[in-house]
């Protein structure tokens, strides 16, 4: 548990406009749904924000544990034909919504965002970060540079489609980086790129992502 502290604060120095950073900043005892919630995502919200209400949505238990499940508040797991109707149970509901590397996995994206945005109270924050377009051009790294390197990938979401649907939902923009470089993470990332082409696998904390600017974030706040 306290390795797990340990490498949310190292991600929020390094990466300012990722997920960890977007948490921090949610108010006290919010109510946050997690579209997406893989790769212990439960349990990493909740060892960092005890006081939050955890909603956790997913079609299956991507690189989960039974004792991060069991940090959620809520824990729901649902059919791919059913995602955006599950999401739309929430109805001006929750405080934030995080969907992180989770837009490029779903059949109609455009019907994912505007389910988020609507399932957000007035005032509230949604953060999306999703492989930029650019990505299919990219080389070939385990742990995902590609795009293709993800089997699970249906297609990119198009960034300029994607902030059109935010402000067609009455969304503000907060911070957008089309292809977000955060220098300390980058700076790591051409340190350790020898060592990446090398055995042609990204390097820890997202530092190869920062290098080649794969990820786009965007936070949005509901007017």
């Amino acid at each position: 548990m306290e390795m797990m502290k340990i490498r949310i604060l190292i991600q929020r120095f390094l990466r300012p406009s990722g997920k960890d950073a977007f948490i921090a900043q949610i108010p006290t005892s919010a109510t946050v749904f997690d579209i997406g919630c893989g790769n212990q995502s439960p349990q990493r919200t909740k060892e960092f924000r005890s006081d939050i209400h955890y909603i956790g949505l997913d079609i299956q238990d991507y690189g989960q544990t039974e004792m991060s499940m069991k940090f959620a508040d809520e824990y729901r797991i649902t059919q791919s034909a059913s995602f955006v109707a599950e999401i739309e149970k929430e109805n001006a509901s929750v405080d934030a919504v995080v969907s992180s590397h989770n837009l490029e996995h779903c059949v109609d994206q455009s019907g994912v965002v505007r389910a988020m945005c609507r399932a957000l109270k007035p005032g509230g924050r949604i953060y999306l970060a999703f492989p930029c377009e650019e990505s299919t051009r990219f080389p070939s790294r385990r742990g995902t540079l590609r795009f293709s390197d993800d089997a699970t990938h249906v297609a990119p979401p198009r960034w300029i489609d994607t902030i059109d649907n935010l402000s067609r939902c009455g969304m503000k923009l907060v911070l957008s980086k089309r292809r977000d470089r955060p220098i300390l993470a980058l700076i790591i990332g051409a340190m350790l790129e020898p060592f990446s082409f090398a055995f042609r696998r990204v390097m820890p904390f997202g530092s190869t992502w920062a290098l080649w600017g794969f990820e786009s974030v965007i936070w949005a706040e509901k007017l």
